[in-house]
């Protein structure tokens, strides 16, 4: 009995070489976990955003100078930009078609990256002591 392998790819969907990227597992997991490290993190964050606020400027920047806080931060910042970055391209692959994927896929990495590196770069700033 000779033995047939069964796909459930069409034929249209062979030719064409589309099917799989490889790469939804290991987005859904990563999503999964920055969700899961967000919430200790968002809760750290809001209790230094709250501390802060209880004095003033020059406590402020004392408090951020903190090694213990300026590592909450980054590591809050880091992982919700790369969050955000994930979930708005699950969205924007399933909602925007054409030529306009790629380039919204490459402006929502861009700017993820831009907000994660203004952020960083202000909590570093703040930390060393250049404010």
């Amino acid at each position: 009995m000779a033995s047939t392998k069964h796909s459930l790819r069409t034929p249209l969907g062979r030719v064409r070489g589309l099917g799989s990227a490889r790469s939804g597992t290991s987005h859904f997991w990563h999503q999964r976990l920055t969700a899961l490290a967000n919430v200790p993190l968002a809760l750290a964050f809001i209790a230094i955003v709250v501390c802060a606020a209880g004095g003033g400027y020059d406590e402020a920047l004392a408090l951020v100078r903190s090694p213990l806080v300026a590592l909450l931060l980054l590591l809050f910042i880091l992982s919700a930009t790369y969050h955000m970055r994930i979930g708005m391209q699950v969205i924007i692959e399933d909602y925007v078609h054409g030529g306009a994927k790629v380039a919204a896929v490459i402006a929502n990495t861009f700017f993820a990256l831009l907000v994660a590196a203004a952020a960083v770069f202000a909590v570093l700033k703040i930390s060393f002591g250049g404010m």
